[in-house]
């Protein structure tokens, strides 16, 4: 599986609550934090519900 490393580069505030859990979920926790995981399909699917909160890049 490909590693992608994402970037939480936009503030949650004013978003949905679906969108808060999300980020939560993907395991940030402050804004400008990263994280790296695996480009599973699940994976896949929550980034694009919050694609517009991230920046990601392919490790």
């Amino acid at each position: 599986m490909t590693k992608l490393k994402i970037t939480h580069i936009k503030s949650k505030i004013g978003s949905t609550e679906r969108q808060k859990r999300t980020l939560k979920a993907l395991g940030f926790k402050k804004l400008n934090s990263s994280v790296e995981v695996e480009a599973t399909s699940q994976v896949l699917g929550m980034i694009n519900k919050v694609k517009h909160l991230i920046s990601i890049e392919e490790i």
